[in-house]
């Protein structure tokens, strides 16, 4: 069967229960609006490297298909939410409310790619509320659907705030989309200071003979700072650290870790080395289509593609590599990020 039917052809449609009514008519519009915001969620969901988050958002492509459902057919029970849809988004926005501080005034979208992307699906999920509830007037809706298209916004909301304060907390500056590499010193706002503080940590290193390298006692300090991370937050991992040209320097193993671990550990620290940059930021571009696709094949397979390597700098100048592994790609990287924001204690 072709995918045009031409009965549309004179800007008229059907729904379940009623032919022949004009595209204008309230419901189509909704139905379209809350089709619009489907898209949009799934290109959000393509870009996030939280796979909770983006499970979550493919639910709620789920449950928005059911709303549209409900519109097309209000007499079928089936199609009717329940108050879980709502709490989950409510679980979830209690969850991200607590992991970081909300600003508590208005906020102008474009922190970054990601959370401008979210506020425009946010913004698309309100049209589609009020859509709905143009139709809820005219021709009754289900309440447990206006409840958790009210609650949606609310989740995006939060999600976009919650992106923005991960990029500062990488040392993303905020509206201007610059990266502020300080030593991996965490942008809190005060990135001058950071600055002139890796300046000093660069004069030191040069008065230590280090000569752009970290030393065996840094490395063992900062693996010792995330080895109790780690284990606060119950997870066993292998941290490797080796010198801006690749060789290791330290590599702690810890009770309970994967075998398999202690190779891969050692080969992300390498591989944010070789291509400057953590793993992964590299394995974004090393999808198909992308600048270093196949890198991974590259280097005798020491190049590897998921996250948990991170290089270890002083200003611009790159003076180690750090790798963690035992958990997923984001949970390494989140370990690394973590060690890296204490690096100024250890040099």
């Amino acid at each position: 069967m072709s995918v045009y039917t031409k009965g549309g052809d004179r800007g008229t449609t059907s729904l379940v229960h009623t032919k022949n009514i004009s595209k204008s008519d309230d419901r189509i519009q909704c139905v379209g609006t809350i089709d619009e915001l489907t898209s949009h969620i799934g290109l959000v969901k393509t870009m996030l490297d939280d796979k909770e988050a983006a499970t979550l958002l493919e639910e709620v492509q789920q449950t928005l298909m059911l709303v549209m459902a409900g519109v097309a057919d209000p007499f079928n029970r089936n199609y009717k939410l329940e108050n879980d849809k709502a709490e989950t988004l409510e679980k979830e926005i209690d969850r991200l409310e607590a992991l970081f501080d909300r600003p508590k005034k208005f906020i102008l979208p474009g922190g970054c790619r990601l959370s401008a992307e979210i506020d425009v699906a946010r913004t698309v999920a309100r049209r589609a509320e009020r859509s709905l509830a143009s139709v809820s007037v005219k021709f009754g809706a289900d309440n447990g659907a206006k409840v958790f298209m009210n609650r949606l916004a609310d989740y995006l909301y939060v999600l976009a705030r919650y992106v923005d304060a991960k990029q500062a907390d990488a040392g993303m500056a905020a509206g201007t989309g610059e990266a502020v590499k300080a030593a991996a010193f965490v942008n809190t706002g005060a990135e001058a200071g950071h600055l002139k503080e890796t300046i000093i940590v660069q004069e030191v290193l040069k008065q230590m003979g280090v000569q752009g390298k970290i030393t065996l006692q840094a490395a063992k300090s900062l693996i010792e700072i995330i080895e109790q991370e780690a284990e606060r937050q119950g997870k066993k991992a292998v941290i490797a650290i080796c010198g801006p040209d690749g060789n290791p320097i330290a590599v702690h193993v810890m009770d309970g870790a994967f075998l398999v671990s202690f190779d891969v550990a050692v080969k992300k620290a390498y591989t944010s080395v070789a291509v400057k940059m953590s793993t992964m930021e590299l394995s974004k571009l090393a999808q198909p289509g992308g600048t270093f696709y196949g890198v991974d094949k590259m280097d005798g397979g020491k190049i590897v593609i998921f996250g948990g390597g991170i290089p270890i700098r002083v200003g611009d100048t790159i003076i180690g590599g750090l790798g963690v592994s035992g958990g997923t790609g984001e949970e390494d990287h989140g370990l690394a990020e973590y060690g890296l924001r204490h690096l100024a204690e250890v040099l």
